[in-house]
């Protein structure tokens, strides 16, 4: 069955390590690169630039940040790769401890959950790409290419947000469960 695969592999120890890495991954990058460009940029931050969808947007935040910006948020984007195994290491090991510790419809929707940093990643790497051939072009901005990169962001952080909504219920749903049958 398909949850058993989720439920055999890899071993706890493995899973710890992976989701541990992730984590500090995503930590540093944050830290350490993301913080510090975002404190450089003004006016538009890269969430406006991911959500741009026109090129007459993405014209208008380029004006703004000027040739500087726009190489400060490119480098942005290339650690954004880094950033992207962090987060999808640390989100496939949250949703598999509580799924290996979860029973019945939770357990059923998590080993479907588990794909979905998988899929986040892909959607990111997308939408990287796109960002990325605009900056590197950023008098020539054609149309599609805002389209794709906002379309792709918003599928990225909707499966985002399902994951983080699976972990949650299922980790109250498992706290709960421990904590009535300790009261029993």
């Amino acid at each position: 069955m398909f949850l058993d695969r989720f439920k055999k592999f890899p071993k706890n120890r493995i899973l710890y390590l992976i989701t541990i890495a992730g984590f500090l991954i995503v930590l540093l990058v944050e830290i350490f690169v993301f913080i510090p460009i975002e404190a450089t940029v003004s006016g538009y931050g890269i969430l406006d630039y991911e959500f741009a969808w026109t090129s007459s947007r993405v014209e208008i935040i380029f004006s703004v940040w000027g040739t500087d910006g726009i190489d400060n948020q490119l480098m942005a984007i290339y650690w954004d790769f880094l950033f992207i195994v962090g987060y999808v290491s640390l989100a496939f090991g949250l949703i598999i401890i509580v799924l290996r510790r979860s029973n019945s419809k939770i357990e059923t929707i998590g080993s479907f959950m588990a794909i979905t940093p998988f899929l986040t990643g892909i959607f990111d790497v997308i939408e990287n790409v796109f960002l990325i051939t605009m900056a590197n072009t950023p008098t020539s901005v054609s149309n599609p290419q805002p389209l794709i990169a906002s379309l792709s962001a918003t599928l990225k952080f909707g499966l985002l947000f399902a994951a983080i909504i699976y972990f949650v219920i299922a980790l109250i749903t498992i706290l709960i469960t421990k904590f009535k049958k300790r009261n029993e």
